[in-house]
């Protein structure tokens, strides 16, 4: 019974367009085994994609009523689901793995659950990024924007915090799992920003996240910049809920890139460029900045890699000479992000061939 439901529970993750894919090994029911009782497992299986009161949830599975209110609200806690409380009145619905379940395990990751997850990275990643489009939008620094007149509020840190009503930060689980496996990040790690559309969303929240104010919001992304951590959040064009702040050597995202030599793992709309002629030849854009290696040393100073650059902006707020710009990429070359997460979620099970429809 155990292994049925935790394979049903896997491949239920797998046809939500994030994916879950099984590994040869079968490492990926030990993850499950880890985070879900068999309970827990059967009740994720019967939810959706849209919130529903523990009401909807019985009307329409049949799974009695009784206890089930209590039981999404434990989930929730252990970072199982997702959930909103509307000053008492309680919705649920489903998390995928990433972003959602993994991250919400921060909490509880121990050694050994870092270990599973480390072995499970390749098979998820494989398919997770090869198809379109992307999990993630990079928002470069702001002030190296300048007079950009075409720079979109999903491009514009300030315009996604401005819409936020709560904010809450959390260690960054990829730094996490690192320190975990032996391999401590120098950089800072609690640098993780929620966000809400409400008022008092993160107080008493069953995560556990650190609520903050919108000053201390912006205070985490100056710090991040200054530590030279790349600002990422959800690639659509409203309805953000996060602002990842993301280093080279642990988030999986980058690695992504680094290491897998995926380029199409982050969505972007620009590029930095270097003037030859005002490079003094420092080096400290490639080899204190770029968190994707994408500035090359070249015999008359050092170059963009512009299939590399995921055009954060973090090379020229230190370049000493001023001689590193963002631009903008050629309209020909841009992609429109999805609308919203729907949207998202309906691109992407497009691009994977997964009819989710039954949980939508």
């Amino acid at each position: 019974m155990a292994q049925t439901i935790y394979r049903r529970l896997q491949q239920v993750l797998d046809t939500l367009p994030n994916g879950f894919p099984a590994a040869d090994d079968g490492v990926e029911i030990k993850i499950l085994e880890r985070i879900f009782t068999e309970e827990e497992a059967a009740i994720f299986c019967d939810l959706r994609l849209t919130y529903e009161t523990a009401e909807q949830i019985s009307e329409r599975s049949g799974r009695p009523l009784e206890g089930l209110d209590d039981h999404l609200k434990r989930m929730w806690g252990k970072g199982q689901i997702f959930g909103i409380d509307f000053g008492g009145v309680y919705v649920y619905r489903m998390a995928p793995w990433i972003f959602g379940i993994y991250e919400f395990q921060l909490k509880s990751l121990d050694r050994e659950m870092a270990e599973i997850c480390k072995a499970y990275e390749t098979c998820f990643a494989s398919q997770f990024f090869t198809h379109d489009p992307p999990m993630m939008h990079v928002v470069p620094v702001e002030e190296e924007l300048g007079s950009d007149s075409q720079a979109l509020p999903f491009d514009q840190v300030s315009a996604i915090i401005e819409k936020g009503k709560s904010f809450a930060v959390t260690d960054c689980i990829c730094k996490k799992e690192h320190e975990l496996m032996g391999e401590p990040c120098t950089k800072p790690m609690e640098v993780c920003l929620s966000i809400a559309p409400v008022p008092g969303f993160f107080d008493n929240h069953p995560l556990k996240l650190r609520p903050i104010t919108k000053e201390e919001a912006y205070g985490v992304l100056k710090m991040a910049e200054e530590a030279g951590l790349v600002h990422m959040t959800n690639n659509f064009e409203k309805g953000h809920f996060y602002i990842c702040n993301c280093c080279g050597c642990c988030c999986g995202v980058l690695r992504a890139q680094n290491e897998l030599g995926l380029t199409n793992a982050v969505h972007s709309n620009y590029t930095a460029v270097i003037d030859d002629e005002a490079c003094v030849g420092c080096g400290l854009c490639a080899d204190e900045r770029c968190q994707v290696s994408a500035i090359d040393e070249v015999e008359d100073g050092y170059r963009v890699n512009a299939d590399l650059c995921i055009g954060c902006g973090l090379c020229i707020s230190t370049c000493p000479a001023d001689a590193v710009s963002l631009v903008r990429k050629p309209e020909s070359s841009l992609v429109a992000p999805p609308k919203n997460e729907a949207d998202w979620y309906a691109r992407r099970g497009e691009s994977r061939g997964v009819d989710f429809s039954s949980f939508a």
